[in-house]
């Protein structure tokens, strides 16, 4: 019989343990938007005000910041629908490249990207937390309970742990829309929002700094578009993803760029560009113009929901790439092992949530965070860059989503990744060089993992 016969190879999920399709396109856009909606909404926006000051600049940097996410989520949305596995980027990454590129993805992502972020969110969670209840409770113990509970969760089935994610998700949309709507409805005298179009001349920088200045306000609204990528590496458990994944990825990132776009809108209308460059906690003082100090506790209890969100939507997600490793022979093999009656990797999202506490008690989650700026961005746009080796590979295949634009707005995605890790590394050196040895000490552990695997086969 030809292959035509008996039909394509089966994948690596149809051979291995599979985990169960159980999220639909509701749940897959929830987990979407929680992705990339953190506590920084919150924050971030006063530090794009310092940096270029005039209205329309600030809002034509969050305006950029969200067709470059959208630019991402055409790419992702493509390399979702021509390879659903489990893991994303390091599917994608092990498949057109090398083992070793999708190994020292999830190695990063493990050892500090997942987790440090995880870490720094969740003790972030517990001094709200403990402000806004006023319970006699230290922090650590709050970020391990907190831990605790949503490991559970979890454990007990991607179902559940997708409809809490979706539950904190909708609570963040309520919470900003009610940002939103209070700094439109409730500020008597308000600043223009679309006045003046550059800085006052005395503050004006000439044309070349003036191109530095919004290039370096893009920067912290990257990272705040940031998370979109992380629903890919559960697309084998999403009903249909070729069709769900892809059309959550677009509806998701349309969704933040509306939320995001508006809440700056209300920032600078509320504050004025000077305003809101004055103030570390930009949605704070909008709130406190329109409702007084209910409204600035409102705000607290929107960064808390957001923070847990965050958390919960990590930990459901990032499991997945140490679980995908697992199954290539490349970590621990109780790793790989799914549970026979929730189906799910019950042992990697133990791990995960472990080492966050670990990072998070230790208190060194900062100075983490700082390191992997650089390796994160390298490996976005590395990612993107297997949509053309997947084309060229797949000439006749019907992914069922085509990238608008491709291959040049694929490029321009990369071109961007790449630029902010330029950047990085130009303006912080030292961290950007840590960053990559914390890569490159993956090396030793991939060739280790390979010749246990092998020894391991040849004794079976």
């Amino acid at each position: 019989m030809s292959q035509s016969e008996i039909g394509p190879p089966p994948s690596r999920n149809e051979i291995q343990p599979r985990l169960a399709r159980e999220l639909g396109l509701f749940d897959s856009t929830m987990l979407v938007m929680g992705g990339i909606v953190g506590a920084g909404l919150f924050i971030n926006p006063y530090v794009v005000a310092e940096r270029v000051h005039s209205p329309v600049l600030i809002l034509g940097a969050w305006a950029a910041g969200g067709v470059v996410a959208m630019l991402g989520a055409f790419v992702y949305a493509e390399l979702a629908a021509r390879m659903p596995d489990t893991g994303g980027e390091y599917a994608y990454l092990r498949e057109c490249y090398h083992p070793l590129a999708g190994f020292l993805f999830g190695w990063v992502t493990l050892l500090v990207v997942m987790t440090g972020g995880m870490a720094a969110v969740a003790v972030t969670f517990a001094r709200y937390f403990i402000d806004l209840t006023g319970v006699r409770l230290s922090e650590r113990v709050v970020v391990i309970a907190t831990l605790a509970v949503l490991t559970v969760v979890n454990c007990l089935g991607a179902k559940l742990g997708s409809r809490l994610q979706s539950l904190l998700m909708v609570m963040k949309i309520v919470v900003i829309a009610s940002v939103i709507l209070s700094g439109y409805l409730l500020v008597a005298h308000p600043f223009p929002v679309l006045h003046p179009v550059l800085p006052p001349a005395s503050e004006r920088p000439a044309p070349a700094g003036l191109i530095a200045a919004f290039g370096s306000a893009m920067i912290p609204v990257l990272f705040a578009y940031g998370g979109w990528q992380t629903s890919n590496y559960i697309a084998s458990e999403i009903r249909d993803p070729r069709r769900n994944l892809t059309r959550a990825l677009m509806i998701g990132v349309a969704g933040v760029i509306v939320l995001y776009v508006a809440m700056n809108v209300v920032c600078v209308r509320v504050l004025g560009a000077d305003g809101l460059a004055a103030t570390k906690v930009p949605a704070t003082e909008v709130m406190r113009h329109a409702l007084g100090d209910t409204g600035a506790k409102l705000v607290a209890l929107g960064i808390a929901v957001s923070t847990l969100g965050f958390l919960s939507q990590s930990i459901l997600t990032g499991p997945r790439v140490y679980f995908a490793m697992a199954q290539d022979g490349l970590f621990f093999r109780s790793v790989a092992k799914v549970t026979r009656r929730t189906q799910v990797p019950a042992m990697a999202i133990v791990l995960q949530s472990c080492w966050t506490a670990v990072i998070a008690l230790s208190g060194s989650y900062e100075q983490i965070l700082n390191y992997v700026v650089c390796t994160n961005f390298v490996f976005f746009g590395l990612s993107a860059t297997c949509l053309f080796v997947l084309r060229r590979r797949d000439t006749h295949a019907d992914a069922g989503f085509r990238a608008p634009g491709h291959p040049w707005t694929t490029l321009l995605f990369i071109v961007i990744c790449w630029l902010v890790v330029i950047d990085t590394i130009y303006k912080y050196p030292a961290n950007s060089l840590i960053g990559f040895a914390i890569m490159l000490l993956g090396l030793p552990v991939y060739t280790v993992w390979r010749y246990w695997n092998r020894s391991r086969n040849r004794i079976a």
